[in-house]
């Protein structure tokens, strides 16, 4: 997200915006044109909308898998990508454990979406994220947003909070004590969510190591959670997001997940919107210039 103005961030939201309200059919550069997806985590949301959004746009899409590949013969990710380039892919897709793996890859010439990057960055999520917001309140400026969690952990809490913070956000943190980050201003969970205008809740990241001894799921959602109790403190107007998976009775009431003040299936449905957008800049195609 750092290496996106401001000026920029917002045309794509724009762009995101153009996919939502026109029907018409996108015969754009991108058409027929080979994408690939090289997803070396697991991944639902991501990947999947990914793919939705390129086969809407028209593309021929290609799922990389890793375990079926020569990954698994010692293949460096920088031959991978070389390989995809070389045999006529225009775009690809990358997720991977390493954290800037994309810093391996500057010699590549086609473009390289990053779809996360070990708890580095996760720029199209943060992308869905400030699009659902900005369709919500039309505005960043003073708006106030809580990040709940896993804090440490989360390339989600990094993206959104350079991101947020250049277009006029106050953003705050609150979680246990173990998952701070250093020049990260945190807040009480109470205190927060009668603060935000935005809630948005983390999930705890155990595959990159996140564990707290000894306590329960329950315990987790009483002292770090939104739970109804909190629920009942936010302000009428405030929205709840999450950028899933969802731990149901975790970090969030199961309850809440499907709520009134909840964007969280929102969001998902924002992601493709977004990430038709980003595509179709990748491709060098956009309304908006800078």
């Amino acid at each position: 997200m750092q290496d996106l103005s401001t000026q920029e961030i917002m045309n794509i939201l724009h762009e995101a915006r153009i996919f939502n309200i026109s029907q018409q059919d996108w015969h754009l550069p991108m058409h027929n044109a080979l994408v690939a997806n090289l997803f070396f985590e697991p991944s639902t949301r991501t990947h999947y909308s990914f793919e939705s959004a390129e086969y809407q746009l028209g593309c021929q899409v290609a799922d990389f898998n890793s375990a079926s590949s020569s990954v698994t013969k010692g293949e460096s990710l920088y031959d991978t990508v070389k390989t995809f380039e070389a045999i006529g892919y225009k775009v690809l897709v990358v997720r991977h454990p390493q954290d800037e793996y994309f810093k391996e890859l500057e010699e590549i010439k086609i473009p390289i979406l990053n779809a996360g990057d070990g708890k580095g960055n996760h720029p199209t999520q943060c992308l869905l994220d400030l699009y659902t917001i900005y369709d919500e309140f039309n505005t960043f400026e003073n708006l106030n947003v809580l990040i709940c969690g896993d804090i440490a952990h989360s390339r989600v809490a990094a993206s959104n909070k350079d991101a947020l913070e250049r277009l006029g956000a106050n953003v705050l943190f609150s979680g246990p004590k173990e998952w701070e980050r250093e020049g990260y201003p945190t807040i009480s969970m109470d205190e927060g969510v009668q603060w935000a205008d935005v809630v948005m809740m983390l999930r705890i990241q155990k595959e990159r190591g996140a564990s707290l001894e000894g306590m329960s799921d329950e315990d987790y959602l009483d002292l770090y959670g939104l739970n109804l109790r909190r629920y009942k403190m936010m302000k009428p107007q405030a929205i709840i997001m999450h950028p899933a998976p969802v731990n149901r009775g975790v970090e969030i009431d199961d309850s809440l997940v499907e709520c009134p003040q909840s964007r969280i299936f929102k969001q998902m449905e924002n992601g493709v919107l977004v990430r038709k957008a980003v595509i179709k800049r990748a491709f060098g195609y956009s309304y908006f210039k800078d």
